[in-house]
């Protein structure tokens, strides 16, 4: 396995890294290769039928399934960065990654998790008109709040990769760096270059700070005027209720964000331990898994709609049978 290099004034910058990944037995190699082909298929089932789901019935043009609808496109993306070239490698002893492949799938790395974090902080905002303004919830979330918030998600995604994927594409990486890692993650990457990385490592913490921390505030600042409302409800029913109506939001939320955040809190030092892998798995591959199903197991309008959008396929699929034969 070689990789090239390039003379750049007295660096040599290397255009390939080498994904440690999962350094495991041949055999478990395999057996890892399906369970993660079977996750990532089973979790771009499950978002297209809730997208499915949600553009075939109109009791869920609403603005919270609006603004799911974005988070299964998002997270469909999301795992396809990863999950390809994972995979790829579970079956190949050749683990390099190019330079531009692996600034790459960073960038839209970066986008997708910047943009989850604002979307959930978005979706808690809904949910906290809807419970503490019920009345006003129609004149305060239109459809034009609802598009310009989540197009905002978008672009402020699109910004921050752009800006960490700058700042990190410039760093000088020599020889042929070990990439600690199973993908192109920022923390990893910080850690292997041949020349000082503590400027980008400042304006990385700075764009962390105001992607995870401004959203997170706001998802806690909105969760307790919405506990608060919901405990001034006078009936236990009332209470349910309104509470079902954020539960399997609020789930999510919790699942991403402590995942996310623990990766996170310490970069450098975190990685140099191989056991940082299975956490970052989690957040990557396994919560947007269960996001789908969290939504469907506590909302009963998704569920019923999923339902029709099944058994809607099922019975065209039979009659085109019928009519073949």
């Amino acid at each position: 396995m070689i990789a090239k290099v390039l003379e750049a004034g007295n660096h040599t910058a290397t255009i390939h890294f080498i994904l440690l990944g999962f350094p495991t037995r041949p055999d478990f190699q395999l057996f890892l290769f399906f369970v993660f082909l079977a996750t990532y298929l089973l979790t771009l089932l499950e978002n297209a039928l809730i997208i499915l789901a949600i553009r075939g019935d109109r009791q869920l043009h609403k603005p919270m399934y609006f603004f799911l609808s974005h988070l299964s496109f998002l997270e469909m993306w999301y795992v396809t960065v990863i999950s390809p070239k994972m995979l790829v490698d579970f079956l190949s002893h050749d683990k390099t990654i190019s330079f531009n492949g692996c600034m790459t799938q960073l960038y839209f790395f970066v986008t997708f998790v910047c943009a989850e974090y604002l979307l959930l902080a978005v979706m808690a905002f809904d949910r906290h008109v809807a419970i503490c303004n019920p009345l006003r919830y129609p004149v305060i979330v239109t459809n034009q709040l609802c598009g310009t918030l989540a197009g905002g998600c978008w672009l402020c995604g699109l910004t921050t990769a752009t800006i960490k994927t700058v700042f990190i594409a410039r760093l000088h990486y020599c020889g042929k760096p070990h990439i600690n890692h199973y993908f192109c993650d920022i923390s990893p990457l910080l850690s292997i270059p041949c020349e000082d990385s503590s400027q980008v490592e400042q304006v990385d913490f700075f764009l962390a700070l105001v992607v995870i921390a401004v959203p997170l505030c706001a998802v806690v600042a909105s969760y307790a005027t919405i506990v608060s409302a919901i405990l001034r409800i006078p009936s236990s029913q009332g209470r349910q209720k309104a509470f079902s109506t954020c539960a399997s939001h609020l789930t999510v939320v919790i699942l991403f964000y402590s995942t996310t955040l623990f990766t996170y809190a310490r970069p450098k030092l975190m990685y140099t331990y191989s056991s940082n892998k299975v956490v970052s798995v989690l957040y990557t591959v396994i919560v947007p898994l269960l996001n789908p199903i969290i939504y469907c197991l506590r909302n009963q309008e998704v569920k019923a709609a999923l339902k029709k959008t099944i058994l809607c396929k099922g019975s065209r699929s039979r009659g085109d049978v019928a009519l073949s034969n």
